[in-house]
C-alpha cells in the first residue's frame, strides 16, 4: 500500500439503518490513485457503507471521516461533494425534464465553485463521452430516463470524470454490464485513477477486477472487513467463495 497521505481515510466507523447496526467499525485509508476493492456476500452491508460515508440520510453513521486531513464527517452531502467526494450509485435515479447536459453543468459549476463557458463545457463533456463511447446525443436525453443498465452506469462514470472528484466510492458500478460495457467503464475508472482520484469499488465479482487492478482487495462480511490483501485474495474468493472466511468474522 501507498504511503502518501490518505485522500481519503475512516476511522471505527459504524452505520445504523433505525435500530439496527449494519456496519459494525471500519477503518480504510485511500491514497490518491489508489484503489480498494471491498468485496462480500449480500446483505453484508457493503453498499450501507459506501451510501452512509457519503452521508445518505436513511443511514446514521458514528465514526471518523477525513478528506486529506479535513475532518469531514458532519457534512452534508452536497459539502462532501464541493470537497471533493463522489459516489456512483448503484441504482441511479431518473430524472425526467432535466437533461444530462444540464444536469452536468450545475454539478460541476457546483462543485467547481465557478460557472464553466458553455463553449468549454461542451468541448470537455463531448471528449469524455467520446472516452466512454457514448453518442453526442446522449447530452441532450433526460437523465436516466429510459436509459438501459450499462446506460446508467457509463453516466455514473461520465460524472466521475467530469466532476473530478478527490475521492471516489463506487457502488456495484459493474452490476447488470455485459462484456463490451463493463471493458468501457473499467477504462472511466483507470482514467480517474490515473489523475490521482482514490477509489473505492464495491463489488460481487471478480470480473470487474480483471480490468481495474485493485491495489487492496478487502473482504466485508457481518459489516466489518474479516479480511484485506492483494487482488490475488479476489481470485481466491472466485475460487472458493466466502464460506472458507466465516470463522474469522467473529475474530475481526
Amino acid at each position: 500500500m501507498s504511503e502518501q497521505q490518505p485522500v481519503f481515510s475512516c476511522h471505527d466507523v459504524h452505520v445504523w439503518v433505525a435500530d439496527r447496526e449494519v456496519v459494525k467499525g471500519v477503518d480504510l485509508a485511500v491514497a490518491p490513485g489508489e484503489i480498494h476493492a471491498i468485496m462480500g456476500p449480500n446483505g453484508s452491508g457493503k453498499s450501507s457503507l459506501a451510501n452512509a460515508l457519503m452521508g445518505h440520510p436513511a443511514y446514521t453513521l458514528d465514526g471518523r471521516l477525513l478528506l486529506g486531513s479535513e475532518d469531514v464527517t458532519a457534512f452534508s452531502p452536497d459539502e462532501k461533494a464541493r470537497k471533493g467526494m463522489f459516489l456512483a450509485f448503484q441504482y441511479p435515479v431518473a430524472v425526467p425534464g432535466v437533461t444530462v447536459a444540464s444536469f452536468l453543468r450545475a454539478a460541476v459549476t457546483a462543485v467547481r465553485g465557478t460557472e464553466v463557458p458553455v463553449r468549454e463545457f461542451r468541448k470537455e463533456l463531448l471528449a469524455r463521452m467520446a472516452d466512454l463511447e457514448m453518442d453526442s446525443g446522449f447530452a441532450g436525453r433526460y437523465l436516466n430516463d429510459g436509459f438501459s443498465g450499462g446506460e446508467k452506469k457509463r453516466l455514473e462514470i461520465l460524472q466521475l470524470l467530469m466532476l473530478k472528484p478527490r475521492f471516489g466510492l463506487l457502488d456495484e458500478t459493474d452490476s447488470g454490464l455485459d462484456i463490451d460495457a463493463l471493458r468501457i467503464v473499467s477504462r472511466g475508472i483507470n482514467a480517474a485513477a490515473q489523475q490521482d482520484v482514490g477509489m473505492v469499488l464495491v463489488t460481487h465479482y471478480q470480473r470487474l477486477l480483471n480490468y481495474v487492478q485493485p491495489h487492496v482487495v478487502h473482504v466485508f462480511m457481518d459489516g466489518r472487513i474479516v479480511r484485506s490483501g492483494g487482488p490475488e485474495l479476489a481470485l481466491q474468493l472466485e475460487e472458493r467463495g466466502y464460506d472458507w472466511l466465516t470463522p474469522q468474522i467473529g475474530a475481526a
